[in-house]
């Protein structure tokens, strides 16, 4: 064969080996602080930055109307995960050029917040954004400048319970804690007698008009973020606020990293693996390899693997499992199998060539086990037969033929006699207590329902 179109081979233990040291999230995070930070040294950033004890710091933006409880919660979450607390007046205060009072523009804005966000401590500990942005415009400014949070939480209450909130806000002078006198009181009496009024406190019309300004950005802002965002009721005691804000923001984010299914079913005769296997091939795309027609497949060509077999299935015979396996390691690492992932099925059919598939590095990432009884198998099994015209199967109580025409040229399989079935069934059998100890992971579903339903079992446990 020309070596220029002999099909592409990828070792499986590179799929592997990235899949268990999650290769491409770890390149995907190193090229993203890198576009980000934009280090003048590039390789010094990306070996100082392999060097920390995790690359996952945190990247939380915290939204929500006024009052509704940002700055309590964004420092109580600072101290849980040593993140920086970054907000604008900070940012603003850090700038010795810049006019408070002077509005900046668009592009300084975002100039401003990189700037900050590419210090050491950000890049070391992580940060938080508080009331940033506040737009969809921001939102889009920040993406443009490669800021990409994690995770974002957006505190919500009813108007009614932000103005009287906004009224009863006290703050310490000493922390810049803030409390409230109904809601949130310091448990330090200490504390409590120094607290004060803040002296940007806003009437309530005028908080009344924040709000609605505030409603008008919120969702388009929910959109901007609707992949990472999470929406938390701000009107609950703030400890049960802050417990869910920190549940949120521990938990790991969906990791980008691309799943390549690789699917073993296991099942007796009359389980329904073809069909499931075919299932879930159309669905996600994945490669659909069933044992006994890929030898045949095989056997048809007129290369040295198809001349080997072909006297062993002519003869009904079993193929050796050492040319078998060969087969399917050769099949297996194709790169539609390795980019899109499989689904085998009727192979292996015992612990010996169970065992030969790992040694070679295919490792099942799902097992299945297709389960039912053998009078259920007798009754599928036994009772089909198919047109020879068309090619379409029926089955005597399942899917009876259309018509006499067609029912009188139904051809039944000597192969799915009772007898031969009963074979296949012990053999099944004898090997499927080993197998069934060798994949500990195995999922077993009942097959003994409807194919759509059993393919919802499958199919929640594949994505699951």
């Amino acid at each position: 064969m020309d070596p220029t179109v002999r099909p592409l081979r990828i070792p499986p233990e590179m799929a592997i080996y990235a899949e268990k040291h999650d290769i491409f999230h770890l390149v995907q995070t190193l090229v993203r602080n890198l576009m980000v930070d934009k280090p003048e040294d590039p390789i010094q950033y990306l070996i100082n930055f392999l060097k920390r004890d995790s690359i996952d710091v945190p990247r939380i933006i915290l939204l929500g109307p006024p009052a509704s409880g940002k700055r309590t919660i964004a420092k109580k979450l600072c101290e849980h995960t040593q993140a920086i607390h970054v907000t604008l007046s900070d940012i603003l205060n850090d700038d010795k050029n810049q006019d408070k009072k002077q509005k900046i523009s668009k592009d300084l804005w975002s100039q401003l917040i990189q700037q900050r966000l590419s210090k050491p401590d950000c890049v070391r500990r992580g940060w938080l954004l508080e009331a940033i942005p506040m737009t969809q415009e921001e939102a889009l400014c920040l993406q443009e400048a490669g800021i990409t949070p994690d995770h974002v939480v957006m505190l919500e209450a009813p108007d009614v319970v932000l103005i009287e909130r906004s009224s009863g806000k006290r703050i310490d002078p000493v922390t810049g804690d803030i409390y409230h006198v109904t809601f949130m009181w310091p448990e330090s009496e200490e504390v409590a007698q120094r607290l004060e009024t803040p002296r940007t406190m806003m009437p309530a019309d005028l908080v009344a008009k924040k709000l609605q300004k505030y409603h008008t950005e919120a969702h388009a802002l929910k959109r901007t973020y609707h992949s990472c965002l999470k929406i938390i009721n701000a009107d609950q005691p703030h400890v049960d606020v802050f417990s869910q804000v920190l549940n949120y923001v521990r938990t790991p984010r969906h990791s980008a990293s691309p799943y390549i299914p690789r699917i073993l079913l296991f099942g007796p005769p009359g389980s329904g693996k073809s069909l499931q296997a075919k299932l879930l091939a159309q669905k996600y795309g994945i490669v659909d390899i069933c044992c006994s027609e890929h030898l045949k497949a095989v056997s048809a060509d007129e290369n040295h693997m198809g001349e080997l077999i072909k006297p062993y299935l002519e003869s009904e015979q079993q193929v050796p499992s050492s040319i078998v396996l060969r087969i399917f390691t050769e099949r297996l690492s194709r790169m539609d199998c390795t980019t899109r992932g499989w689904v085998l099925h009727g192979f292996p059919q015992d612990v010996e060539q169970a065992e030969k598939l790992q040694e070679s590095n295919f490792l099942p990432n799902r097992v299945f086990f297709l389960e039912m009884t053998d009078d259920i198998a007798i009754e599928r099994v036994t009772l089909r037969a198919v047109d020879p015209v068309t090619g379409e199967w029926y089955h005597t109580v399942y899917k009876p033929a259309p018509g006499p025409e067609v029912q009188a040229r139904l051809w039944f399989d000597p192969r799915n006699s009772e007898t031969q079935l009963l074979k296949r069934l012990k053999e099944y059998w004898s090997h499927a207590v080993d197998l069934q100890a060798f994949y500990p992971q195995a999922v077993y579903i009942n097959a003994d329902q409807d194919p759509h339903t059993v393919f919802e079992s499958l199919e929640s446990r594949l994505v699951g």
